[in-house]
């Protein structure tokens, strides 16, 4: 079996972190609904959960260490059900994994972050997460009544949670550049991670720069952007798979063009949570650290950085704390965003 050696980046509080990780977040079903009030209904389709579980099942095997998940994901269930026989089998101890979870909205009062971390570890069946993030820095009710709760008390209940020995390490997922200077001004223990959207179109490089300045390591989701077919979006900018910049690059590598994508990540200094469930791809996904971008090609990749993002849950613009610029547009809640159960069948508190 090929297996693929991932290395590592150094956390704020000494740890380390590998510097790709599987992604278990699954999507949603963005089907047509009738009315021109509610155009899309999404809602979350555990379909996909039996190819994923295989996947990751097969990424722990051949190398990968580094899983990230989360409460809102469904599958800690799943996750934990793989990470404990891998154990068993004696193919990982539990110290060589490193493993992410995520606080949801719901729990943003200081002493709810424990409860929703506790759930957390029972439902993977750990005794602790090596890293736990603030999701979202807004506070919503499952009813998607704006709570209004400070950040900075969610932060404090995280820094219970890491005295605790619940968490190895805690983090933030989805501030913006205000947000944690903000935080980084009023913490006794600094995040160790911010998990936000970077890819060739949202480079964020201010962002970026500013926490890697603060030692805070920056965690990228949706790495492709718009570029793969499945997230393809219309009006999105390039570059695309064919696109003949990145296709000659990739070329001059013999690389395809998400292992440039990703290799040009890593070179910024950012970790990367690509998600797949194509065996073939979470190889292919492991397989960039045996060749580097020279300066200009990193300078020509760069140029496409125009400021797309292509997550914008626009459901969540006029609550408090939301961290992105507001776009024409209204939508209720899903209530898949903020009601569920958890695991292969939905059936698990």
């Amino acid at each position: 079996m090929a297996r693929v050696n991932i290395p590592t980046f150094k956390l704020n509080d000494g740890r380390d972190i590998p510097v790709l990780g599987y992604g278990t977040w699954l999507g949603m079903d963005e089907d047509e609904a009738s009315g021109p009030s509610k155009p899309f209904s999404f809602e979350f389709s555990a379909a996909g959960m039996p190819k994923m579980n295989e996947a990751l099942s097969y990424a722990i095997d051949i190398g990968y260490r580094h899983i990230d998940t989360a409460h809102l994901y469904r599958m800690e269930p799943e996750v934990g059900k793989i990470v404990n026989k891998k154990i068993q089998d004696g193919v990982v101890k539990r110290e060589d994994l490193f493993i992410t979870t995520k606080v949801w909205h719901h729990y943003h009062r200081e002493a709810d972050v424990e409860v929703s971390v506790r759930d957390s570890l029972r439902r993977l069946n750990l005794d602790y997460v090596d890293l736990v993030l603030m999701h979202w820095p807004m506070s919503i009710s499952q009813e998607g009544v704006d709570e209004k709760i400070d950040y900075l008390e969610t932060w404090r209940g995280f820094e219970i949670v890491l005295q605790k020995g619940l968490a190895k390490s805690i983090g933030v997922s989805n501030f913006n550049l205000e947000q944690m200077k903000r935080l980084l001004a009023n913490c006794k223990v600094p995040p160790a991670v911010n998990q936000v959207e970077i890819n060739l179109n949202l480079g964020q490089k201010d962002l970026v720069d500013y926490c890697s300045s603060h030692k805070v390591l920056t965690v990228a989701y949706s790495p492709f952007g718009t570029m793969v077919p499945s997230r393809s979006a219309p009006n999105s900018p390039e570059p695309k798979l064919n696109n003949p910049t990145m296709v000659a690059i990739a070329k001059k590598y013999g690389k395809t063009v998400t292992q440039v994508t990703l290799r040009y990540l890593y070179q910024r200094g950012i970790v990367s949570i690509p998600k797949t469930v194509t065996h073939s791809r979470v190889l292919e996904n492991g397989s960039i650290f045996d060749f580097n971008l020279d300066n200009s090609e990193m300078d020509t990749l760069a140029k496409f950085d125009v400021g797309f993002r292509t997550l914008r849950p626009i459901f969540w613009q006029d609550y408090e704390n939301y961290p992105f610029d507001k776009v024409p547009g209204k939508m209720e809640i899903p209530e898949s965003l903020r009601k569920w159960k958890n695991g292969i069948n939905l059936d698990i508190e």
